[in-house]
């Protein structure tokens, strides 16, 4: 049986946090208008940064697909397997 690491944001306290932030974005937009609406266009360029950091999820820890690394293997092996695998996929792509 495997165990999974349950998503803080389906934890009871995940689940307050959201309620917590859901409204007070509510309330925040509703007597805030006229201040929010002027900031926005850089709320959408703050997202960005957050979107980027928080949607990764880890970067090649576990095997979700994307070449982390093998059991046994060091980081380097693992840079250099990726480099390897990537000058031949140019290779390829260069030949056809």
């Amino acid at each position: 049986m495997t165990t999974q690491k349950t998503s803080f944001w389906f934890t009871p306290k995940g689940l307050a946090a959201m309620g917590l932030i859901g409204a007070a974005s509510y309330f925040l937009l509703m007597e805030h208008r006229q201040h929010v609406w002027q900031y926005l266009p850089f709320l959408i360029i703050l997202a960005c940064p957050f979107m980027h950091i928080f949607m990764h999820g880890g970067h090649g820890h576990g095997d979700n697909g994307h070449g982390g690394q093998e059991p046994g293997e060091t980081e380097q092996d693992a840079y250099r397997r990726g480099l390897e695998r990537g000058r031949n996929e140019k290779e390829d792509r260069h030949h056809h």
